[in-house]
């Protein structure tokens, strides 16, 4: 853990989301420079970060914005300022107009929606999701391309419909998650396999998120020669969404010991929870890295973290540490920036975590505090 957040552990009321300002600037330079040695344009993924206070910032290093539906193609236009893209399973009749003035992209997952709606995309380009029909992964509830998905449009049923192609500007594919390029080129050859007679008619091709840019161990020049090569082949303008990427490891969740209960084992109550403040913890699962901790045994005294929800499983795992934890005692969890705060919620009536910014001389800033009418205001 950085030396700024260890000092700043004090100062903070708990629980608390805090996004390492420094950690975010440092991710943001990567990726710029991987659009400005290839010429691609890389978006923000708003449905893995969406804390728009830092948008701005956001907005020097990349091009814009993804959304998966109308809230958040309007955050993105609002806050970002950059361009806007949406892909959605579906699509309402009454959203097409609004989305239609909001977006800049807008991409369809069938090709019946695309031929609904396609004459009120006045100004917009259009878009189709694909299926390159290429697993690279093990998790099947990561993976669009698994048997039966609901996700992209195959070779063989576009084809079916060739004159869909006269409605495309672009074609748009999502089959990774946490992945490095290998990956990315083992999808690239399924998907020039299955739709290269097409691609080149396209203005642009989008190649989906899930690309672990910032990761310590990722093949950057392995990625720039990919995306090169196949501008270069096609003639097209290569977009990419990465959501994980942007925030990877640039964020915490501080967190404080109320109680410590034994039955069997230590167990630390704590203010914080998995299922409503991580809840990827349960989903994933996910163990996750804990400053100043081991594993289970591995250092002399070890505790199982629960949460002061009902929830019997409401558990984030078992972890060591040198010395015995007391009531009172700050905990920090680390890479909580990304699928934390989009995804939490009030079950229990749990209060939601301060939003802050550990800035990169140091200093602590409140963004957002929440109270019980955010809680009351979501159920009537």
């Amino acid at each position: 853990m950085p030396e700024l957040i260890h000092d700043a552990l004090g100062r903070i009321a708990t629980p608390a989301y805090v996004l390492d300002e420094g950690k975010l600037r440092h991710n943001l330079e990567i990726l710029r420079g991987v659009r400005e040695r290839t010429g691609c344009k890389i978006l923000l993924a708003q449905k893995a970060f969406s804390m728009f206070s830092v948008y701005p910032m956001i907005a020097e290093y990349l091009d814009g914005s993804t959304a998966s539906g109308i809230y958040e193609a309007r955050l993105g236009r609002e806050e970002f300022h950059g361009e806007v893209h949406v892909f959605s399973p579906a699509y309402k009749p009454d959203e097409i107009p609004a989305l239609n003035r909001i977006c800049d992209h807008l991409v369809f997952n069938s090709v019946r929606q695309l031929f609904t709606y396609r004459q009120y995309c006045t100004r917009v380009s259009v878009g189709l999701r694909i299926n390159p029909e290429c697993s690279t992964q093990k998790e099947a509830i990561y993976d669009p391309c698994a048997p039966n998905s609901r996700l992209g449009v195959t070779a063989d049923e576009l084809f079916a419909y060739p004159e869909a192609l006269g409605y495309l500007d672009g074609l748009h594919f999502h089959t990774l998650c946490e992945q490095g390029a290998d990956a990315l080129e083992t999808t690239l050859a399924a998907f020039e396999e299955k739709f290269g007679d097409v691609i080149s008619c396209m203005k642009w091709i989008n190649f989906g998120g899930g690309h672990h840019i910032t990761r310590e161990d990722y093949d950057i020049e392995l990625l720039e020669n990919l995306i090169m090569d196949f501008q270069d082949s096609y003639g097209v303008q290569v977009y990419l969404e990465p959501g994980e990427a942007i925030a990877l490891g640039a964020g915490y969740l501080v967190t404080e010991v109320m109680d410590i209960v034994r039955n069997g084992m230590d167990i630390a109550i704590l203010d914080a929870s998995a299922a409503c403040h991580m809840p990827d913890v349960l989903e994933m699962p996910y163990r996750p890295p804990l400053y100043m901790s081991g594993q289970p045994n591995e250092k002399p005294y070890t505790y199982r973290l629960s949460s002061r929800s009902c929830l019997a499983g409401d558990i984030i795992g078992d972890y060591s540490f040198d010395e015995p934890l007391a009531i009172g005692d700050r905990l920090c969890f680390e890479d909580m920036a990304i699928y934390s705060m989009v995804k939490n919620n009030t079950f229990n009536g749990m209060p939601l975590p301060d939003i802050g910014i550990l800035h990169e001389n140091g200093s602590y800033e409140l963004v957002k505090r929440f109270g019980y009418e955010d809680f009351k205001e979501r159920l009537s």
